[in-house]
């Protein structure tokens, strides 16, 4: 294993933001949608395709019925945004505490990447989080992931509230 130092900043909503964003125009055949139930083996693919390039690697340290208790829970939400008819990115909500929600991970395919999606596909994340009622919705990035990463958390109404220097190991 390859280790890397990292910091990373934990940001949070606490009341609902007052905001509309409209699908891109740019994109024909646009589709967001739950997953009922992923299978272990495509939650990997889509964990693989959006993190390959921004060191993901906690999921994959996790045997299958690890993973699978996580995804089958009721308060863990899937959606993948499909374009095309090809997955373009996903996000997933973790409800398990009901007074929190966490956007637990979040991200495009590197080949959707600086396309118009993310500022509106965040939003669709973040109307999902606010969903299940919350008193307040969290989420953290660090400086492996894009450089776009926390001001867009910013720009869509998250503040930060701690920041932490992390080694993280990295698979090889």
């Amino acid at each position: 294993m390859r280790r890397v130092e990292t910091t990373v900043t934990f940001l949070e909503q606490l009341s609902e933001p007052i905001f509309h964003f409209a699908p891109p125009a740019n994109f024909r055949k646009l589709l967001l949608t739950r997953v009922e139930k992923p299978s272990i083996h495509f939650y990997r693919y889509l964990y693989d395709a959006v993190g390959r390039g921004l060191s993901w690697v906690d999921r994959k340290k996790l045997a299958d019925s690890e993973l699978a208790s996580i995804i089958g829970n009721e308060a863990v939400e899937v959606w993948v945004l499909y374009l095309g008819g090809q997955p373009a990115g996903y996000f997933e909500i973790d409800a398990r505490e009901h007074a929190l929600v966490e956007i637990e991970y979040f991200g495009l395919l590197p080949e959707y990447h600086g396309r118009g999606l993310g500022k509106w596909f965040l939003a669709e994340a973040i109307r999902a989080a606010w969903a299940r009622k919350p008193q307040r919705v969290i989420v953290e990035t660090c400086t492996l992931d894009g450089p776009a990463a926390l001001p867009l958390y910013q720009k869509l109404g998250f503040t930060p509230y701690d920041r932490r220097d992390k080694v993280m190991e990295l698979l090889e």
